[in-house]
């Protein structure tokens, strides 16, 4: 007989024997089947309370839901062993490959093969270089560069909400520099027109 693992040899099944003096089985039961015999009697419980479903639930005789089904359940999903693992180890697996991301590029998800990678969206919003503002919003956080000449007002929403208005200034000369104007989260930004 070939041993790949010594895992295999020292993976022994816990099983009950007794209870005081009462003797169970000879071949005892396993405590994995009582841990889903208790499962499956909690989630029958539970769905006995649901509405819609609660009343296919409740239709059954009070010994075959508490206690043939859970017991029959519980007996089948101690023995089913899906590719050497017990049921709820195979079923955590199969649900976490379901859930997880198909492709990986080092541990990383990454898109399926063949996929194009297309970049962001890039906002650009007119700076005045042109020498004339245009009109436009704007919802922060960002920063604004603004070359022309301008009046700037600041105001408050109707619902409390910051505003920031820039409009041009036509009879002044241009700054030199131009000046930056950072906005926190959720400020409005207007810009007008010449005034």
């Amino acid at each position: 007989m070939e041993i790949r693992s010594y895992r295999a040899v020292f993976d022994l099944e816990r099983r009950i024997y007794r209870v005081d003096r009462l003797r169970l089985n000879p071949g005892g039961i396993p405590v994995r089947g009582v841990v889903y015999f208790l499962a499956i009697l909690a989630a029958t419980l539970i769905l006995g309370g649901l509405p819609l479903v609660g009343d296919a639930v409740e239709a059954l005789p009070w010994y075959l839901r508490d206690l043939a089904l859970p017991v029959a359940s519980a007996t089948v999903l101690s023995v089913i062993r899906i590719e050497g693992r017990p049921f709820h180890l195979a079923a955590y697996a199969l649900l976490r490959y379901r859930v997880g991301a198909r492709h990986l590029a080092g541990v990383r998800p990454c898109g399926a093969l063949g996929a194009c990678w297309h970049p962001e969206e890039i906002l650009m919003l007119p700076d005045g270089s042109d020498g004339r503002m245009r009109r436009l919003r704007y919802t922060g956080p960002g920063a604004v560069l603004v070359a022309t000449a301008h009046e700037r007002i600041e105001s408050r929403g109707p619902l409390g909400g910051a505003r920031l208005t820039l409009r041009e200034l036509p009879e002044e000369r241009a700054p030199t520099q131009g000046q930056v104007i950072a906005l926190a989260r959720s400020v409005r930004m207007r810009v007008g027109g010449r005034r």
